[in-house]
């Protein structure tokens, strides 16, 4: 290999081993109310949502890896902020009504689970039970018996 190659090759490996030194938060926060709901709802949330939507984040391997992990600590901050079901119990009726039908309007356009998480965590893909489970939770299927 020629120098014109190598010295490239070495900055590029000295570059990614310094940025391993950037600190990234993977901090998983005390549950402080849980959301309450059957359990085969609970089942399909475990599964799918509660990686990005909970303080019980499974971090993966190359969630420990930079540019990567700043990627994933990034969207389970913003996640979070969006709907987090640790705090879930800490909402009015009216409020959590409110998200259960959102959270399926997600689902039922395709926006949740993200195409990138069920890429990397195929068993968080979405099967017609469980969306039918989801459905019936936020209420969407008894409106559409009316």
């Amino acid at each position: 290999m020629s120098k014109r190659v190598w010295v490239p090759v070495v900055g590029a490996f000295g570059v990614l081993v310094l940025i391993q030194l950037w600190p990234v938060e993977r901090a998983n926060p005390p549950v402080t109310a849980e959301i309450a709901a059957p359990p085969e709802v609970m089942e399909v949330l475990r599964v799918a949502c509660y990686d990005c939507h909970s303080n019980e984040t499974r971090w993966p391997w190359y969630g420990y890896v930079a540019p990567v992990s700043w990627l994933v600590a990034h969207d389970v901050n913003e996640a979070r902020e969006e709907l987090n079901f640790s705090e879930w119990g800490l909402l009015s009726a009216e409020d959590a009504a409110e998200l259960r039908e959102e959270v399926w309007e997600e689902v039922e356009e395709g926006e949740m689970p993200l195409r990138k998480y069920v890429w990397l965590h195929p068993e968080a893909r979405l099967s017609r039970e469980q969306r039918q489970v989801l459905q019936m939770w936020s209420g969407a299927g008894e409106q559409e018996e009316h």
